[in-house]
């Protein structure tokens, strides 16, 4: 009896194990649950839009580079339009602004050109939407640890935001062995008078690319006003580099911007040609051409010096047709100022031939022999 009695504790104890580990396990399960619902998208959504950072050991060049891009300029304004949300969608300011609110992606500080994103460089929101003057409520399901905040449209200064400033980071691995260019961050930038009326931009904040890839994903914008088929979404654009944006500093280790390095604006605009060349030109200057290529550039070159050697000719024939040209000028000006010379000759000699001649006609004095009577040509005669 005693030991029947110590297996049946036993299995008491077993049995109540076992609903607790069920309890547990069902408990997990609706927490999961209710994560998954809150989230807008899943873990496994967020890795198949994430662009995965290749090591250090696959690095074998990089070169960060910071641009502002201009959203009135080329196709940029695909991130600026519409104004306000319609039903062609939203821009991407209004996008990135409701997932920092409502809590979804984690926005970071602008150190000014020393960019850190680690949990301790992290935004808190409230401060950057009262620094901003961006009206906003406390939304339902806000805790103190996971806060989230409501935003009426009207009150977010989408129209205001008229640059971005993003970090581009070009690398050279040894995987693919080839230059590739990916957008790693970017920054809203508003523009607004300060108080003296001077227009001012403020950088607002940085989030990651990879973070808001899964959202803008799904947002599809104009990128030409002759074809009005959406082919291309927010994240094509950054991905196929359909933007256009000027340097405005490379990473250094003084942290200076080109302005500063070159206050002069030759000098300026100098140094930005100068480092787009090099990063174009670097994955071309790594190989050695093959034959084609070789050929190809033989041919250019030949056909450059044909068309050198004939403009040549041309320019000696132009040189040759203008001396002739010239010289004829020179004999027709030459004839017709000699025939000029003998025309007035011959004009003057008909204006003395046909000029009468006066004769001058001499009276002949007679001289009277008698007391002065005059004589008589008859009586001469005789």
């Amino acid at each position: 009896m005693k030991f029947l009695k110590i297996i049946t504790v036993a299995l008491l104890a077993a049995l109540a194990g076992l609903s607790t580990q069920a309890q547990v396990v069902r408990k997990k399960a609706g927490d999961e649950g209710k994560k998954k619902t809150n989230s807008a998208i899943s873990e496994r959504q967020q890795s198949f839009y994430e662009v995965n950072e290749p090591s250090d050991a696959d690095l074998q060049w990089m070169k960060v580079v910071y641009r502002e891009l201009d959203l009135t300029k080329g196709k940029n304004p695909a991130l600026y339009y519409p104004e306000e949300p319609n039903e062609d969608g939203q821009s991407l300011f209004y996008i990135i602004m409701r997932l920092v609110a409502d809590g979804d992606i984690d926005c970071y500080e602008w150190l000014d050109g020393r960019e850190m994103f680690t949990p301790e460089y992290k935004y808190k929101v409230s401060n950057m939407l009262d620094r901003f003057h961006i009206l906003y409520t406390t939304a339902k399901g806000s805790t103190e640890k996971h806060p989230r905040y409501s935003i009426e449209n009207a009150d977010i200064p989408g129209s205001e935001v008229l640059s971005y400033y993003i970090i581009e980071k070009w690398e050279f691995d040894t995987r693919s062995n080839a230059m590739k260019s990916r957008v790693e961050a970017l920054c809203p930038v508003l523009h607004r008078e300060d108080e003296y009326g001077v227009m001012q931009k403020w950088p607002m904040f940085w989030v990651k690319m990879n973070d808001i890839r899964p959202y803008i994903a799904r947002q599809y914008v104009f990128t030409d006003d002759d074809n009005n088929l959406l082919r291309y979404n927010l994240d094509d654009f950054f991905k196929l580099n359909m933007y256009s944006g000027e340097i405005y500093k490379v990473k250094n280790l003084r942290n200076m911007t080109l302005r500063q390095q070159f206050p002069d604006d030759s000098a300026y605009h100098h140094a930005q040609d100068s480092i787009e060349a090099r990063l174009r030109q670097f994955n071309k200057s790594l190989w050695v051409p093959d034959r084609e290529e070789l050929m190809a550039a033989k041919e250019a070159r030949e056909k450059a010096e044909r068309a050198k050697a004939a403009q040549a000719d041309g320019d000696e024939q132009q040189a040759t047709q203008d001396d002739d040209e010239q010289q004829s000028t020179t004999v027709k000006s030459a004839r017709k100022r000699s025939s000029t010379k003998r025309g007035s000759k011959a004009k003057s000699s008909s204006q003395s031939k046909s000029k009468p001649k006066t004769t001058k006609v001499k009276t002949r004095s007679i001289k009277s022999s008698s007391g002065g009577a005059t004589r008589s040509v008859r009586n001469r005669k005789r």
